[in-house]
């Protein structure tokens, strides 16, 4: 899925500012335009994981041309992201993992008390951890 984004010109003293105009609240910066680039990328993709962790339907992206119609955006850079919609999917995953037996152990132990494999222990744990640190 490909999404205009709108690039706010930088200096020597200010970043790109990138706003996402399909995905409100959706904006990103960077020091460089490549930066800006790259960081509107990883927005884009947690943008979307909210959409799904909300359970709601992804907005349909508008057309670029429409987009550069709006006076709120004039004299910014137009481009387009590709969102890999693939590294949001639910699809199970086979990992190979190399922890201390000690770690293990704690990992084992909680998943137990918890009810939960030791590999819904770890997903859920990671979650968990992506979120609060978002």
């Amino acid at each position: 899925m490909r999404f205009p984004i709108a690039i706010e010109p930088g200096d020597e003293r200010h970043a790109f500012g990138v706003v996402v105009p399909d995905l409100p609240g959706c904006f990103s910066a960077g020091d460089t335009l490549d930066e800006a680039m790259t960081n509107a990328h990883e927005a884009i993709l947690l943008a979307l994981d909210g959409y799904l962790n909300d359970d709601e339907p992804f907005p349909k992206p508008k057309t670029l041309e429409a987009h550069r119609q709006n006076p709120e955006f004039a004299n910014w850079i137009w481009a387009l992201v590709e969102a890999d919609l693939s590294q949001l999917e639910d699809k199970t995953e086979r990992i190979n993992i190399t922890l201390p037996k000690r770690v293990l152990r704690v990992i084992d132990e909680g998943a137990k008390r918890s009810g939960e494999s030791r590999s819904a222990f770890l997903g859920r744990a990671g979650l968990e951890a992506a979120r609060e640190h978002s």
